[in-house]
């Protein structure tokens, strides 16, 4: 599966130094052109500090004026803070879905976010220009409300979020979505519990959710599919998942050997045989041929293709990382789709660390989407943290969104 880069350029420009432009675009309907692009300008770790929305009706030739979307507000308890998660056509309805995750954290410290993050989606008829619908993600249940939203998850207590835009939903055979996401667990007194030794702890699971007549979706939780963390120091993290051969689904998922570095780095995979509903434990994701790979706490992609092909795309070290880095090269490879496992000799290096890149550069802030006119695969990437350090020691955020073309064969 030869695959190679035909042009970067520069999808938007960092408008500031300090400051990293990241951006994906979506088609907004099942045909044609219309697409949208949501950008977020960031500062600081896991703090979006402004979003925009902008259309283009030419296959993004040309752009519309960018809109602000409102990613910081005002709470009697905190400071409000979102996160956008790009948008979704579903191919059996036509409408198309848009997710956030959204939490007020009291001191506007992003860790907060473990016990305060939920989720919010929208749906159009009409390709995004208006809405039909816009509210909080809770579960389908007359015990569920804006504070306990989800079975086993309450506001203060723990957490519903998408940690990337690698999370893409799925439309089943049935026309039920599923959106993976991931959430913190509580221990046995009810409160947010990191039973690993790194930064973080999260599960994984699936929100399944069925249309309405009104147009809105009800909701219902998978088993979560959780770690050991003797094994991942961080648990489960940024699930994304895709259908193989006769129906199975396959979740892949971010694990992270962060404060335990004797601990081999995996990327990890369950696989589903009831539609989402249940789980297999959580294994390291192999190659084909059953040998393992290392690969650093970082997010990833499967990518449906239109004839039939599955793609993932995420890093993959030469090794044994050292939490999130090495988050370099960055490739794509093919999955085989009888066995949910990637296919060695169909690797290839799509971004590498270059001579001038400092070493903690992160080509892992990314979401690749098939282009409908080329069949190209079109990479949202931004290059972070290439210039290395400011003069004061702290991290330079200053980095454009760039987009990649990419034919493959």
């Amino acid at each position: 599966m030869p695959a190679s880069v035909l042009s970067i350029e520069t999808f938007l420009p960092s408008p500031a130094p300090g400051v990293a432009a990241h951006g994906g675009s979506y088609y907004t309907m099942p045909s044609g052109g219309r697409v949208m692009s949501i950008h977020t300008l960031m500062s600081r770790s896991d703090t979006s500090d402004v979003a925009f929305i902008r259309v283009s009706e030419d296959n993004g030739r040309t752009w519309g004026e960018a809109t602000e979307w409102a990613t910081k507000f005002d709470h009697p308890q905190g400071t409000g803070r979102r996160h956008p998660r790009g948008g979704y056509v579903d191919p059996l309805t036509g409408r198309y879905i848009t997710v956030w995750t959204e939490g007020v954290l009291p001191t506007d410290t992003p860790l907060e976010g473990m016990t305060h993050w939920t989720l919010h989606y929208t749906v159009s008829e009409d390709g995004g220009r208006t809405q039909i619908v816009n509210e909080q993600i809770i579960a389908d249940g007359p015990e569920y409300d804006a504070i306990h939203h989800l079975p086993g998850i309450t506001v203060g207590k723990n957490c519903a979020m998408m940690g990337d835009l690698g999370e893409r939903p799925l439309t089943r055979s049935d026309g039920v979505i599923l959106l993976p996401i991931q959430s913190s667990p509580v221990g046995p007194d009810g409160e947010y519990c990191n039973p690993g030794t790194g930064y973080t702890y999260t599960d994984s699971l699936l929100l399944l959710g069925r249309w309405r007549a009104d147009g809105r979706l009800a909701w219902s939780a998978s088993q979560r599919i959780t770690a050991d963390p003797n094994r991942s120091t961080r648990g489960m993290i940024e699930p994304t998942i895709a259908e193989l051969d006769g129906g199975r689904l396959l979740m892949v998922m971010r694990g992270s050997n962060d404060q335990r570095q004797e601990l081999p780095g995996y990327r990890w995979r369950a696989f589903s045989d009831d539609g989402g509903e249940t789980w297999s434990t959580p294994e390291p994701w192999t190659y084909a041929d059953g040998d393992a790979f290392f690969s650093p706490s970082s997010c990833s992609q499967l990518i449906p293709w239109a004839d039939g092909r599955l793609f993932w795309m995420g890093n993959i070290s030469p090794i044994n990382p050292t939490g999130n880095l090495p988050r370099y090269p960055l490739i794509l490879g093919e999955v085989d789709r009888r066995s949910g496992l990637l296919i060695r000799k169909s690797i290839n290096v799509i971004d590498d660390r270059r001579e001038s890149d400092h070493e903690r550069v992160t080509l892992s802030n990314f979401y690749a989407r098939e282009d409908r006119e080329t069949g190209h695969l079109l990479l949202h990437l931004t290059r972070l943290f290439a210039n290395g350090p400011r003069p004061d020691g702290k991290q330079d955020w200053t980095a454009d969104a760039l987009l990649y073309r990419i034919e493959i064969e």
